[in-house]
């Protein structure tokens, strides 16, 4: 599957999903813009795909800071042009705990990172995809299982993951009048440190902790780049794509 010629946007392309999905991208040909907090790891993910340094820009820092990603997308367009693809991926988690448990401080972290910061760089990209020429592009949205139903002591991811597909349809109805597509991707247990300790067991619905099965992070690479090559006049809306065999259908 060749994206030469496209310029794609990954946030969080540092380790996990990001990296994985940035890695798919360059090896298929796309110019890949890669954001994250460590950039030795950006390196590392560009290094690791055999690309050319040509067709990467690595640019540390953190998505929920409006002035850094201001200058990302300053920096973006000015090497590359115009801006055909974003996967707005970066996101955090807490521990599993009780409400009471989480204080006000770690809950609006996790929702200046996972839904301020998704909807900054929706923001940026919606703003240039709609001036460049040709006008359009895609805003491919990481949500989460969680979109649709929670871990047990997980109020802070699930409400930041039932905002995002809020944020989905929003910029699905407007991005119309734009040739501005957008969709989301939903994943359940890829492999990744993230997701490391669901090998190791998490807590169920039903007060037992169990380990989970997982699935390989390529299968979350391969699904957000068939999503990102469609033309624009067909959108991949909502996808789930998940360890088989992992607790979510009759989920609680």
């Amino acid at each position: 599957m060749s994206l030469s010629g496209k310029c794609i946007l990954v946030t969080g392309a540092s380790s996990g999903i990001g990296r994985a999905t940035a890695r798919a991208f360059l090896e298929a040909g796309a110019s890949v813009v890669l954001t994250g907090r460590r950039a030795e790891a950006l390196a590392d993910t560009v290094a690791l795909s055999g690309a050319p340094d040509s067709r990467a820009l690595c640019l540390a820092g953190d998505v929920s800071d409006a002035a850094f990603v201001e200058a990302l997308f300053a920096a973006l367009e000015a090497r590359f042009g115009r801006l055909d693809v974003v996967f707005n991926n970066a996101g955090i988690s807490l521990l599993s705990r009780q409400i009471d448990e989480i204080s006000p401080e770690e809950f609006r972290r996790v929702l200046d990172v996972n839904v301020t910061g998704a909807f900054l760089v929706a923001r940026a990209a919606f703003a240039l995809m709609r001036r460049q020429l040709p006008q359009g592009g895609r805003i491919i949205n990481n949500g989460s299982i969680s979109a649709h139903v929670p871990r047990p002591g997980s109020v802070a991811y699930t409400t930041s993951k039932h905002a995002i597909t809020g944020l989905t349809r929003s910029l699905s109805l407007d991005g119309r009048r734009f040739n501005i597509a957008c969709g989301q991707i939903d994943i359940g247990n890829a492999a990744s440190d993230m997701t490391d300790v669901m090998s190791r067991g998490v807590p169920q619905a039903n007060g037992t902790v169990a380990a989970e099965p997982v699935m390989d992070v390529q299968h979350v690479a391969s699904s957000v780049l068939h999503m990102a090559s469609l033309p624009l006049e067909a959108n991949v809306q909502f996808m789930t794509v998940m360890a088989t065999a992992m607790p979510f259908i009759g989920r609680g």
